[in-house]
């Protein structure tokens, strides 16, 4: 483990991307709280940690619940003392079923996590970074390639994602004069519980069923790493991480 003395958020760390992140960080030495609705994913991340895991919290939330969100940045500071890193990840999904057969419940759902979540977290984070001595920190959000192109059946998905990059825009902007940074990470097809289907076959935009490539999640946990890491001088403000050979470039 290395030697750090930064305190970082990662929501939605009880499995895929934000679990290899929160490890990611416990690893570099990071003080982590792991949010997340189930405090049971939350606890395995933390002991597969090892001996990392002395240095996280459980912080159970739903990120689209103002107080759960003001409890979980109010617990951090408590316990670490200040929040240099805030990776905001927690996300849903609709069903894959036609736009016009989603129903507004699922809509928004997916614009109450997705959305409303990140930006709870955002303002949070701003508080109380623009306050803490030394002054500032990162948040980092995970946009996905959604953010960028669409797949067939996901309306509500692609349109938060979409959003994020505009509300990425905006933290980067006014977080300037606080000494915040703000970047986004766009991934693609990340080998995870939740996307190990598309090694199977997934749905592509002439209506076939494709199996498509796949990397490791690892590899998301360290160029999010690589971003937390860097000075608060600079800063990436967007990043793609694909699998190489995904159907996102060209025509399809």
């Amino acid at each position: 483990m290395a030697s750090n003395d930064k305190v970082a958020i990662v929501t939605g760390a009880g499995s895929g991307i934000g679990k290899a992140v929160a490890l990611a960080f416990l690893d570099n030495g990071y003080r982590v709280a792991l949010a997340g609705r189930r405090k049971d994913a939350l606890e395995a991340t933390i002991k597969e940690a090892g001996a990392n895991g002395s240095a996280a919290i459980a912080v159970p939330t739903d990120v689209s619940d103002a107080k759960a969100v003001a409890n979980l940045f109010a617990t951090t500071r408590k316990k670490f003392g200040r929040l240099d890193v805030l990776f905001n990840n927690a996300g849903v999904n609709a069903p894959g079923v036609p736009l016009e057969e989603l129903t507004v419940e699922q809509w928004k759902n997916v614009v109450d996590i997705n959305l409303t979540g990140m930006f709870l977290c955002i303002q949070e984070a701003f508080r109380i970074m623009k306050d803490q001595d030394p002054r500032g920190g990162r948040i980092i959000n995970n946009g996905s390639i959604s953010a960028h192109a669409p797949r067939p059946n996901s309306a509500p998905y692609t349109a938060t994602k979409h959003a994020v990059t505009g509300l990425t825009k905006c933290a980067s902007l006014d977080g300037r004069k606080y000494d915040i940074a703000c970047g986004q990470i766009d991934i693609g097809n990340a080998m995870t519980e939740l996307a190990a289907r598309m090694a199977k076959g997934v749905p592509q935009a002439d209506g076939s069923i494709k199996p498509e490539a796949m990397m490791d999640v690892k590899e998301v946990a360290s160029a999010t790493l690589y971003m937390a890491n860097l000075p608060l001088d600079t800063n990436v403000q967007f990043m793609t991480i694909m699998a190489t050979k995904m159907p996102f470039v060209g025509r399809g």
